[in-house]
């Protein structure tokens, strides 16, 4: 697979994740916070709605977990498609310092 096809690879792969998750997140904090509120008020946490705890807390939480989710799926796939941030040279030492290898001089 040549540089040019294994980059649309990898993009087409990266919009397909980051489709998903954007997904998952209005499904919760919009369905879960607005369409499917009536439903969910029949469940209580800890004496409040779920329909209201969606609206002002659930999508919040969510949110942050698919931050987790989107930086463990970009760490597999950037290793799967050998664009890890590990496997380049940075041109600069552990200080900052340029090593005169890769990066600019």
């Amino acid at each position: 697979m040549g540089d040019a096809e294994r980059h649309r690879s990898y993009w087409k792969a990266h919009l397909r994740v980051l489709a998903a998750l954007l997904l998952i997140w209005f499904g919760v904090s919009f369905g879960c916070g607005v369409l499917f509120v009536d439903a969910l008020d029949t469940v209580r946490i800890g004496g409040f709605k779920l329909g209201f705890w969606f609206a002002q807390q659930g999508s919040i939480y969510t949110f942050v977990a698919l931050i987790f989710v989107y930086v463990g799926v970009m760490n597999r796939l950037d290793r799967a498609f050998g664009v890890d941030e590990q496997d380049e040279p940075s041109g600069a030492d552990a200080k900052g310092e340029p090593t005169g290898k890769g990066g600019a001089p």
